[in-house]
């Protein structure tokens, strides 16, 4: 009997030369690192920008 093949991954998103003006300027887990040294006020602010940014990052998904 032979052995199945293991999935092979899925390929991302072609990557493009220039950065999307979208792209924000840091990783997106450095995103939330100085919330702990922000107002509890502010964090709202931050995590609906980087839930805008993963909704317009999702939208593209139909496109490849």
């Amino acid at each position: 009997m032979t052995q199945p093949h293991p999935p092979r991954p899925l390929p991302g998103p072609p990557r493009s030369a220039a950065p999307s003006p979208e792209a924000p300027a840091v990783p997106a887990a450095d995103v939330f690192a100085g919330l702990t040294d922000r107002p509890v006020a502010e964090h709202v602010a931050v995590f609906e920008a980087e839930h805008d940014r993963l909704r317009r990052e999702l939208s593209t998904i139909d496109q490849l």
